[in-house]
């Protein structure tokens, strides 16, 4: 994970939610996602899944490419998003499919 200070919520919603921002990037990156219990890479694939799962994707572009920065590759998110097709439903799978080739696609060039 990257060490230096993270800034995501500040620069996401600031303006508008300071105390959201400041919560998201003192309480939720800055200490949930540096807990020793997971890797990142872990946690970028829980939180893919749910993210997945509740169909939220409108998130999911931020934590696809966080998922990367984290070491997971293409092959494997696309093979969750696959897996969760049985659990969290064909649209959702779908949906996050999209997202997955749009990222690819900006990796690409």
């Amino acid at each position: 994970m990257n060490p230096r200070p993270n800034d995501s919520g500040r620069r996401m919603v600031g303006d508008i939610a300071p105390k959201l921002a400041e919560l998201t990037d003192r309480v939720l990156f800055d200490d949930v996602w540096r807990r020793g219990q997971l890797t990142p890479a872990q946690r970028s694939l829980v939180t893919v899944a749910a993210l997945v799962a509740l169909n939220r994707t409108e998130q999911l572009p931020f934590h696809l490419r966080r998922a990367r920065e984290n070491g997971l590759g293409i092959e494997q998110l696309a093979e969750a998003v696959t897996h969760l097709a049985f659990y969290a439903g064909w649209p959702a799978a779908f949906s996050a499919a999209e997202r997955l080739r749009a990222l690819q696609q900006d990796e690409e060039g």
